[in-house]
């Protein structure tokens, strides 16, 4: 076996703290906070001279983690946050949540927006994606019968 686990996740936001804030209302904790710079950092991410504050989000099982960075240096290159869910790369998050519908009343009072609507898959889930803070994707599953996890 070549992988043990994925660690986490990594989402770039402008508003560090919005951010924090916004996924502790949907159940993560937050384990730690930092600022990285130095030559080593640069030479992991090939961005010579990177200064970035970090801050780590735990899921509430402890098995997954949501890694939220905000770049001082250098600038931000390119703007995804807005990109329709068929855009190449990286696409969202999926969160499997007990309750969608307090979900999304807690999470509209941080100003996240259904993208078009909540839909029953099949029996099993409710489901729906969100922009979150910055525009950010993120989806969201409620079993309501079957089997367990997200679609």
């Amino acid at each position: 076996m070549t992988v043990h686990r994925m660690d986490n996740v990594g989402i770039v936001v402008a508003d560090l703290d919005a951010a924090i804030v916004f996924f502790q209302e949907l159940g993560l904790t937050l384990e730690g906070r930092t600022r990285i710079d130095g030559e080593w950092a640069g030479r992991v991410t090939g961005l010579r001279g990177q200064r970035v504050e970090v801050a780590m989000m735990r899921t509430p099982d402890g098995h997954s983690r949501l890694e939220l960075s905000r770049f001082d240096a250098p600038a931000i290159a390119a703007d995804h946050r807005n990109a329709p869910v068929n855009a190449l790369g990286y696409l969202r998050v999926m969160f499997a949540v007990d309750d969608l519908d307090d979900t999304l009343m807690r999470l509209s009072r941080l100003g996240a927006v259904v993208v078009d609507e909540v839909v029953d898959y099949q029996g099993v889930y409710r489901l729906c994606y969100i922009r979150g803070p910055e525009g950010i994707l993120i989806g969201l599953a409620q079993q309501v019968g079957g089997r367990n996890g997200p679609a």
